[in-house]
């Protein structure tokens, strides 16, 4: 039944694209027009629902979208990383946050959207994201500090080493 119905699959697909039939004709008329040529006319969207729910394509994007929101990151406790422990230009960097600037980079001090959902959640516009200068690199690197609060006196700091993959809390 299942072979038969993806052999015919192809061939639905080709009488489904067909016009609709004219809006002026009743549901009852294009019925029993649609039953009387053995064609699928005005009646594509039902029928290839019906198909797809039967053979289980149907199951397949809830299944993905719920695998998705369920595989989520979920906010836990994030690790923490003295000030002493980072690199010397993290140390500078942070230091540069907490006197408020001047910044090397033009993008330092932009809003960080936490799109990866790694650290707590706030109202965006809340973490802003300075760069860590990484030796020898030709951009900008991925080393990266992000604070939350108000940009000149914030209230917690993060340090990502690898582009925001994963983050740890600067304690002092």
């Amino acid at each position: 039944m299942l072979r038969r119905l993806a052999r015919g699959v192809p061939n639905l697909w080709t009488k489904l694209r067909s016009a609709p039939l004219p809006a002026s004709e009743t549901t009852n008329a294009r019925c029993a027009k649609s039953a009387a040529s053995g064609g699928y006319r005005g009646y594509g969207t039902p029928i290839l629902i019906a198909a797809l729910a039967f053979t289980g394509f149907l199951t397949v994007a809830p299944a993905i979208a719920r695998t998705s929101r369920d595989a989520a990151p979920a906010v836990t406790t994030v690790a923490t990383i003295g000030v002493a422990e980072l690199p010397p230009e993290g140390r500078k960097t942070y230091g540069l946050i907490r006197s408020g600037g001047p910044f090397p980079f033009e993008k330092d001090g932009v809003v960080f959207g936490n799109r990866e959902k790694l650290l707590p959640p706030f109202s965006r516009g809340y973490y802003r994201e300075y760069t860590v200068a990484t030796p020898r690199a030709r951009n900008r690197g991925a080393q990266r500090i992000v604070c939350g609060g108000v940009p000149s006196n914030p209230d917690r700091c993060y340090y990502t080493a690898d582009h925001y993959s994963s983050f740890r809390e600067i304690s002092e």
